[in-house]
């Protein structure tokens, strides 16, 4: 069982409040939102009539007594929310980016240290099933050891409103996902990076719609091209995937097509010989569904104390890698990226 509150109710909080209601034992005691119509809104849209609703967290919190705060915020709010929520006690899960400055993470996962909290961050692609079968595949040597791994990211919304004037757009809004996918499949840790950002002359973003960049994920090579104008041949939106490994490949289409390639121990004129092999189907026990996966995961690290698995020690790591991204584009240097924990 768990009360929680969620805090932000705009557009987000829809994905947020489905899942909700799919999970026994989870209840959502109170709505709070800068707009309190808004929050009335959502509270008649799920059914939500015994949630208390208000504009101010600290008092709905007060009122409440939660056990959990979902916050699903602009980034801007994210530490006034996630110190309120720790100064009552609440473990806390948050929509990412797990914060708009790495200053900013590096406070709000001290402070849910210090508090004794359970902190996670809402990336939800590490729960996209081939997510999972390509790191257990990995695991398994299949085809040895992960030496690089490669994404490409084209698609072209036109969203409107505030991400259309957003500088750094893909990188800041969109490319977490891909840097933790790949920090997740081959268990890299984020060392250096090299980035480039430019606006294409068809482009309707402000700033920062393309971008390329290089990172040293500890040994291991991993390039990321991107772009939200790149009109045709669209990719989908968790990126196409080669993952070159010491004997052998894995291509993912970022939907239903997973392939891999074992090289044999047999010479045909220039190229080794290559064979496909099975990636195995989800193991029982991998963890998938989205948010949905994600909150259930929280609520059983609550419930007995073991660390979630997108906590907010382990994501600063990706957001690490966006912060650096954006420096080195800024700067036409490389930038080195810190061990986040060490």
């Amino acid at each position: 069982m768990m009360d929680a509150v969620l805090v932000g109710c705009g557009a987000m909080s829809k994905a947020w409040l489905d899942a909700a209601r799919q999970i026994a034992g989870l209840i959502i005691v109170g709505l709070v939102d800068l707009d309190a119509d808004r929050a009335r809104a959502r509270a008649r849209e799920y059914d939500l009539s015994g949630a208390v609703i208000g504009t101010s967290l600290d008092a709905v919190l007060d009122q409440t007594r939660p056990q959990a705060v979902f916050d699903v915020v602009v980034p801007a709010a994210r530490r006034e929310v996630a110190f309120s929520a720790f100064a009552h006690h609440c473990h806390l899960l948050t929509e990412k980016p797990l914060a708009d400055s790495h200053d900013n993470a590096r406070a709000i996962v001290e402070a849910a240290r210090r508090a004794g909290r359970i902190h996670a961050v809402v990336q939800n692609r590490r729960y996209v099933a081939n997510v999972r079968r390509i790191r257990r595949f990995l695991d398994s040597g299949a085809i040895g050891a992960p030496t690089s791994i490669h994404a490409d990211f084209f698609v072209a919304p036109h969203f409107g409103g505030f991400r259309e004037e957003m500088r750094h757009v893909l990188l800041l809004d969109m490319a977490i996902h891909t840097f933790d996918a790949a920090r997740y499949m081959v268990g890299g840790e984020p060392a250096g990076v090299y980035c480039q950002e430019w606006e294409p002359a068809n482009s309707w973003y402000r700033q920062g719609s393309s971008a390329t960049a290089v990172f040293d994920l500890g040994g291991k090579l991993f390039t990321y091209a991107g772009s939200w104008c790149a009109d045709g041949f669209r990719t989908s939106w968790e990126s196409t995937w080669r993952i070159v490994a010491e004997r052998g490949s894995l291509v993912w289409d970022g939907e239903d097509t997973l392939k891999a390639e074992v090289v044999r121990p047999v010479r045909e004129g220039l190229f080794d010989r290559t064979e496909p092999v099975a990636v195995s189907p989800l193991d029982p026990t991998d963890r998938i569904g989205g948010h949905l996966g994600i909150i259930e995961d929280f609520m059983r690290a609550v419930e007995t104390g073991s660390e979630p698995e997108t906590r907010g020690s382990d994501n600063i790591k990706s957001l690490a890698m966006v912060f650096a991204a954006i420096e080195s584009a800024e700067t036409g240097r490389r930038v080195a990226i810190a061990q986040e924990g060490r």
